[in-house]
């Protein structure tokens, strides 16, 4: 089905035949930035589209409720972008997550005071930084400032260290800190532990490295994982960008509206 590319993993798919690789019946996961929309400068500069909007309406009717956003922005943040539409999401990798019959789960999280510091404290030096706070999480931005790229990600390293039950994601432009034992693969795990996606494999569409987790799980469990874009990847399958899955998804939705009529 896919090749593999020295370096990079899967190769690139063709976006129009996603319904012929017998993908139609599993659980449909999406990432958010990156994978649905593009990456800007801030996160609060991302738009989404009213036809993305429509689109995701569609497939959650067609797909019998199977549909989860899973990102690392906050389930609020998920929910304000898509108003009206109203998904089950799991936000800050996991950390917090609303089922499908709408209970909102938050995990345990630790002290993390002292990280906070020490990312405010860099971002006072170089101002072009960005900490952005979450629900048990962190953030620190260098989009904006690539070259500070490795001593962001060695400064919240060595934050982490002297920080127990955290661990560093490493994202593009971001060093994150949240706590152990939680990523998008165990939200996904819980997801299909539940009713609507209980008994049905998973699909799981992500851009970043921090989307890793979520394709270990699903592909480990027979599902499958498809990375969008560039850089290396476990996923078995590549889309080329979010305008290449906005179409593919397009024409999901269409094949799944002429089974039903």
């Amino acid at each position: 089905m896919t090749a593999t590319v020295p370096g990079q993993g899967p190769s690139v798919i063709d976006a129009a035949p996603l319904w012929r690789l017998g993908w139609l019946d599993h659980g449909l996961f999406l990432d958010f930035d990156g994978t649905l929309v593009e990456l800007a400068e801030r996160p609060e500069q991302v738009r989404v589209a009213a036809p993305l909007l429509d689109l995701l309406a569609r497939l959650q009717v067609l797909l019998g409720g199977k549909l989860a956003l899973i990102s690392g922005r906050p389930v609020a943040q998920i929910d304000a972008m898509l108003f009206p539409l109203r998904l089950p999401v799991a936000g800050v990798h996991g950390l917090e997550r609303r089922d499908a019959d709408g209970r909102l789960h938050q995990a345990a999280i630790p002290d993390m005071r002292s990280v906070l510091a020490a990312a405010q404290a860099l971002a006072v030096i170089h101002p072009d930084l960005w900490v952005e706070q979450k629900y048990g999480a962190l953030a620190l931005h260098y989009r904006q400032a690539p070259q500070l790229g490795p001593l962001c990600d060695s400064s919240m390293a060595e934050a982490v260290r002297h920080c127990p039950g955290t661990v560093l994601l490493k994202g593009k432009m971001v060093a994150e800190i949240k706590p152990a034992g939680v990523d998008k693969g165990t939200a996904i795990r819980a997801f299909l532990d539940e009713a609507p996606f209980a008994g049905h494999l998973a699909l799981f569409v992500g851009d970043d490295l921090t989307d890793e987790a979520g394709f270990d799980m699903v592909q480990r469990a027979g599902g499958v994982g498809i990375k969008v874009g560039p850089g290396h990847s476990i996923a078995q399958c590549r889309i080329d960008s979010p305008g290449a899955l906005f179409a593919a998804l397009d024409q999901v939705a269409s094949t799944l509206l002429r089974r039903i009529e």
